[in-house]
């Protein structure tokens, strides 16, 4: 009888101990899952919703003038935009085809001055060392 007044604490501590293992692990894994969400929302789709309000802004301030590539790869230059239907027409080649198009097939504006400002380079080191040699050789 005594053994068996152990058998029986001993197994109600064997299931505490189990029940809280069990709470850990679950907020354990619900821990992993929250990090998996947050970086996937960081890595995919936080980026790609920058794209495409970068590429809205872009469609949306076309002028007549702008040189343009569509999707398909047609390349010409915007002659008239509407904006009641989204749409805007294009002329290319020597022999003035017109084409009417969505403004969502836009790939990209080649006008210059619609681009984004590259940087400056800044001389390099073999540069300015070879600039000092020349300066030298000059005061000598």
């Amino acid at each position: 009888m005594f053994f068996s007044f152990l058998d029986e604490s001993s197994t109600q501590a064997v299931q505490q101990q189990g029940a809280v293992n069990n709470t850990w692990q679950m907020i354990f894994t619900i821990g992993i899952w929250v990090v998996v969400i947050v970086a996937a929302y960081f890595l995919f789709i936080r980026p790609q919703r920058k794209r495409q309000k970068q590429e809205e802004e872009l469609r949306n301030s076309i002028e007549i003038g702008d040189d343009v590539t569509t999707i398909g790869g047609i390349v010409g230059r915007v002659i008239a935009v509407r904006d009641d239907d989204e749409t805007f027409i294009i002329e290319t080649g020597s022999d003035k085809t017109r084409m009417r198009f969505k403004k969502w097939a836009i790939a990209s504006v080649d006008t210059p001055d619609k681009q984004p400002k590259e940087t400056e380079k800044k001389p390099s080191k073999s540069d300015s060392d070879d600039s000092k040699k020349e300066k030298n050789e000059s005061e000598s």
